[in-house]
């Protein structure tokens, strides 16, 4: 029966280690992430594996492991207790449906300079701050702190804060 799995790709091998799996009969998906970055001094519009170094893979273990543990761009299969980790249909599912032309994109500046928004995630979760920037070329934003007794800045990844 077959399965879906999380393999794990030699570095910037994703796309080739999926036509090596594809020739092989196994159904891959590699999803993708649109976003701007700041390449040689400008704005451009890139797109590069939301899992860097991993995809997923359906494919019978029974008959099918040993073709893409072999294929080529693949380092290893995710294991968990001694034999591939299997990842449920709904996760797939739910990455799929994020996906717009066959890439997640993330929104442009969500936040501007001096607004305060609320930490989400992480050991700072509740905390209010005040946005500063966004990083170039990355997906984190550098914060003020505001607490009673003195103020610092942070720098998180900017899924991590919401808008007040």
């Amino acid at each position: 029966m077959k399965s879906w799995y999380a393999v794990h790709t030699k570095t910037h091998c994703e796309v080739s280690a999926c036509a090596s799996l594809d020739s092989h009969g196994v159904e891959v998906f590699l999803p993708m992430l649109r976003e701007r970055k700041l390449l040689q001094g400008k704005h451009r519009l890139t797109t590069s594996p939301l899992f860097p170094r991993y995809l997923f893979a359906k494919f019978d273990v029974s008959s099918q492991l040993r073709a893409v543990t072999y294929a080529r761009g693949v380092k290893s299969i995710v294991t968990f207790g001694g034999g591939p980790s299997m990842v449920d249909e709904s996760i797939i599912d739910a990455i799929r449906s994020q996906l717009t032309d066959g890439a997640v994109a993330l929104p442009e500046d969500r936040f501007s300079p001096g607004q305060v928004v609320r930490i989400q995630n992480g050991p700072l979760c509740g905390l209010e701050a005040v946005f500063e920037k966004k990083l170039d070329g990355t997906s984190r934003a550098v914060l003020l702190l505001k607490t009673i007794s003195f103020q610092a800045r942070v720098i998180l990844e900017s899924q991590c804060v919401a808008n007040m």
